[in-house]
């Protein structure tokens, strides 16, 4: 909670918006989460072995035109439907935020508080039944002995 807030030189509190906060518009993937997915050049796709190559013109071209479409195709369909897209996500985590503050977390403490009061039951059973019974088992074996010889 304290993270929320920063201290300016007349200690007031200013409340951070995270609606508002910047972004960093070099480093889209600071955490790397698409650090291995997505990163396709086009030796990773088009190869010629030794032995069956094209001319080097159409080489060239082929890396050009691989490159160039895939820059420009991702650019256009980020830009028709990333908006739409990130308000679909957007509307979904929210969805899944609601159901977790409003439905999860107080379905787990209310079983918690049920198995607290049938753990307390549970062991007051344990208690007055099976620890009685184990320690007169326990007294009754204690004067046996057991010895182990070996015989020639």
């Amino acid at each position: 909670m304290e993270d929320q807030y920063q201290y300016n030189t007349n200690e007031e509190k200013i409340v951070k918006d995270s609606h508002t906060k910047e972004i960093d518009l070099i480093n889209r993937d600071p955490k790397q989460i698409n650090e291995d997915v997505v990163k396709v050049d086009f030796e990773d796709v088009i190869a010629e072995p030794d032995g069956t190559h094209s001319l080097d013109g159409v080489w060239k071209l082929s890396y050009t035109t691989f490159t160039v479409s895939k820059y420009w195709c991702y650019r256009i369909l980020s830009a028709v439907f990333g908006i739409p897209i990130a308000l679909l996500w957007g509307f979904l985590f929210a969805c899944i935020s609601f159901c977790h503050i409003w439905a999860v977390v107080p379905c787990i403490k209310s079983c918690l508080i049920e198995s607290q009061c049938i753990s307390r039951i549970y062991s007051l059973c344990i208690q007055t039944f099976c620890d009685p019974f184990f320690e007169a088992l326990g007294k009754v074996f204690s004067s046996v002995r057991v010895a182990v010889r070996k015989e020639v």
